[in-house]
């Protein structure tokens, strides 16, 4: 007999999986933009309040530490509530807590919110990712995770278009650009009552009528005549409640983990690192805000195609082979950054990063929930990006020691030497490039 999950995983993409991703892709968007708006937030009160670069690395990296909580907690929640109340849930959280930041009085007050800020994105990421793995048709489920991805990009060149029009204009113009952080609270309920749930999760919970209405739905929408309700295989609520639930750290499971665990510590210190102080470095290098959000906003377009060119290989090449690629790209751009002196090979080794990074970033969440099954995919992918959050709580804050100690070229070599561990774990984790989500 033919499963539910089975009879999603064969569909053709159709508009109702076009309507997932860009539903879920615009709060993913939203949620790039409150990310990338707090480094040109970052670049202006240190004009304006005088602030040193200790006290800009803790407005830099305290919302990593409610990202790191954030991911763990809602990963887990999604597992046991599930993806679509876990998802609305983080928007409300984060996009309340960024309105409320533009009143802050005070780097303690800002760093209070932006910790709650972080509790609402870290937890946001991993659950989107899930909930959209979980409906894509199988044989191009990594090219729309990537897709998904790509709606970073939209965010943080909206974040760079704040930064560059809206931030300079006025001693509150940082202000002006936080209280559009409230977008997402009201998004919050396009996502509740516009989304569905995960038929894996409804499954899991034995909610067997609310999934296969939503099965219905989308064979309605490519056209496919539904299976007779009684030929299809149906799991008791008693055997539900049996079903052991398992962990990321199964003997089965434990070598994926930490090397998923590896590449997501690796991935964003370098990130984080590079792309939070990235218009503080270039004021820092003699340019003035306007031309240094300028250069910021050129280095961010180079994300679009590097998501687009990974979306493609992703079913060509396989994820393992576009992640492992992709990160070490990363390290040479990386590398060529911290050598790059005149305005020209800055602008270019950025956009380079910029491609290969972001491509990398794609194909990360692309292979992570294949990686579980469905009792613990959640807490598989919020985990492993909890744990990457601390790496992107470190790196702001170890940035001022490094520039001090060796200037950008240490910097941007410690960034590459991380691209390179991780793209070494990269390449131990299985292929799972055509296959069918493990239900447990």
């Amino acid at each position: 007999m033919t499963t539910r999950t089975q009879r999603l995983d064969d569909l053709p993409f159709t508009g109702r999986h076009r309507r997932l991703l860009t539903g879920s892709g615009v709060g993913w968007a939203l949620d790039a933009m409150d990310v990338g708006l707090i480094s040109f937030v970052m670049a202006a009160l240190a004009v304006q309040w005088d602030l040193s670069s200790t006290q800009l690395s803790w407005i830099g990296s305290i919302g990593f530490v409610g990202m790191a909580i954030g991911a763990s907690l809602g990963g887990l929640l999604a597992d046991r509530i599930g993806r679509r109340q876990v998802f609305a849930a983080t928007l409300l959280v984060y996009g309340l807590a960024t309105g409320a930041a533009a009143l802050s009085t005070s780097v303690a007050m800002l760093i209070a919110l932006r910790f709650v800020v972080g509790l609402g994105l870290g937890a946001e990421l991993p659950v989107a990712s899930t909930l959209v793995s979980e409906f894509a048709p199988r044989k191009v489920r990594g090219r729309v995770v990537v897709a998904l991805e790509a709606f970073w990009a939209v965010g943080w060149l909206l974040a760079a278009l704040i930064g560059y029009f809206v931030v300079p204009t006025s001693d509150n113009g940082w202000r002006w650009a936080l209280a559009v952080g409230l977008v997402p609270a009201a998004y919050a309920l396009v996502v509740r009552f516009g989304l569905p749930e995960s038929v894996r999760y409804l499954e899991s919970r034995g909610r067997h009528a609310e999934a296969e209405e939503i099965v219905r739905d989308y064979e309605q929408s490519a056209g496919v005549t539904s299976v007779p309700e009684d030929e299809q295989p149906v799991r008791t609520v008693a055997e539900v409640e049996r079903a052991p639930r398992g962990s990321v750290w199964a003997p089965n499971l434990r070598r994926r983990t930490a090397a998923l665990w590896i590449v997501w510590f690796g991935i964003n210190f370098s990130y984080y690192g590079a792309f939070i102080w990235l218009p503080s470095l270039l004021v820092a290098q003699g340019f003035d805000l306007v031309t240094s959000f300028g250069y910021t906003l050129l280095i961010t377009l180079a994300q679009l195609p590097g998501y687009g060119v990974a979306a493609w290989l992703i079913e060509v090449w396989g994820r393992r082979l576009t992640l492992g690629v992709f990160l070490a790209g990363s390290a040479v751009s990386a590398g060529l950054f911290g050598l790059a002196e005149t305005p020209s090979t800055i602008v270019a080794a950025g956009m380079a990063l910029s491609f290969f990074n972001l491509g990398a970033w794609g194909a990360l969440y692309a292979i992570g929930p294949e990686l579980y099954p469905t009792p613990v995919r959640g807490a598989g992918t919020g985990s492993a990006a909890a744990f990457g959050r601390l790496a992107s709580i470190i790196a702001p804050l170890l940035v001022p020691v490094l520039l001090g100690a060796g200037g950008n070229g240490l910097v941007f070599g410690a960034f590459a030497a991380s691209f390179v561990v991780a793209a070494v774990a990269a390449f131990t984790l299985p292929e799972r490039a055509g296959t069918v989500l493990d239900e447990r």
